[in-house]
């Protein structure tokens, strides 16, 4: 009887965890098709500021941050660079983080905006 219990027990802890999974999956499913460009740069920087003309002017969903206010979104950006291997050095600002793809404004900017669409 003990042993019926037990396994009993057991397959509904299986049986919730796997449920619980399958939620958490749909949900990052769910989350990573609404993914929207992450703009790092300043507001004294005349790339960011018509990079961000260009997006709205496009209607691309995008989200700010100025890395001279917000020190947290510095540490993100210099994170994801480093995880992209892109040099920090001579590092020309905005940074662009397209659906975990990061770029920089490093060539032309009329071809920089291109990379946007």
């Amino acid at each position: 009887m003990k042993k019926s219990v037990a396994l009993f027990f057991f397959f509904m802890f299986f049986a919730s965890n796997n449920l619980s999974a399958q939620e958490n999956q749909a949900q990052t499913t769910t989350k990573s098709e609404k993914t929207v460009m992450i703009v790092y740069g300043s507001d004294e920087c005349h790339h960011c500021t018509d990079t961000k003309k260009y997006l709205k002017e496009n209607n691309i969903e995008f989200v700010f941050y100025d890395i001279d206010k917000n020190q947290d979104a510095l540490k993100e950006m210099l994170f994801k660079l480093k995880q992209a291997n892109i040099s920090t050095n001579n590092l020309s600002i905005p940074v662009i983080d397209k659906q975990g793809v990061i770029f920089t404004n490093n060539i032309p900017f009329e071809e920089f905006l291109k990379k946007l669409n």
